[in-house]
């Protein structure tokens, strides 16, 4: 009786240290993944940048526009006030550059892909920068938002990378039909995309 009393004695400490190692291993595994899933948090690399609306073609018009990339998406919002009520296009030109008084030092639309212009998304084609049209209320303000994952900043693909573009915002609406710009009347605000 003794020798089984024994045996269940040593059967019970080895289960005992067993369930213990199993319970420390379990443990050690949550640790392991919550480490990384940490670590990938951290590696998420969100880029914003911000820039100032400059106003010409003697408008009042002025404001921010923000880029945000994050997961492969760019995301744009631009806060604008001075304009007159309606519809105004905004559009990526090709240059960030704002030093005529009329805008068009920054060139033409954005279109890397060299397809005519229209509406974005369009079966026919349109410009990297054809963004579209808002609309202002009745005391000149307006906040655009627009995202996709055909922009990056800073990526070595050209035909995403929108750094060193402007953006620029017109008078009149995009009818998205007139070739090359959409017929959008004078450039009233611009600025630089630069890093």
């Amino acid at each position: 009786m003794k020798k089984i009393s024994i045996l269940l004695l040593g059967i019970s400490c080895i289960a005992f240290y067993n369930c213990k190692d199993v319970k420390k291993g379990t443990e050690d595994a949550k640790s392991e993944t919550e480490a990384v899933v940490e670590e990938m948090e951290e590696t998420v690399e969100v880029k914003t940048i911000t820039f100032t609306m400059e106003p010409k073609s003697e408008s009042n018009v002025s404001g921010t526009v923000t880029f945000t990339e994050e997961n492969g998406m760019v995301k744009m919002v631009a806060v604008l006030s001075g304009l007159s009520e309606g519809e105004h296009a905004i559009h990526i030109h090709e240059k960030a550059d704002c030093s005529s008084d009329d805008g068009k030092s920054s060139g033409g639309h954005w279109n890397p892909t060299r397809e005519q212009h229209g509406a974005w998304g369009a079966e026919e084609g349109y410009h990297r920068g054809d963004i579209g049209n808002f609309t202002a209320d009745a005391e000149g303000n307006a906040t655009v938002e627009f995202s996709t994952d055909l922009w990056c900043l800073g990526c070595e693909d050209e035909t995403k990378n929108i750094l060193g573009k402007a953006v620029i915002v017109h008078q009149g609406k995009d009818d998205f039909v007139s070739q090359p710009s959409g017929a959008a009347g004078a450039r009233v605000s611009c600025t630089g995309i630069i890093e």
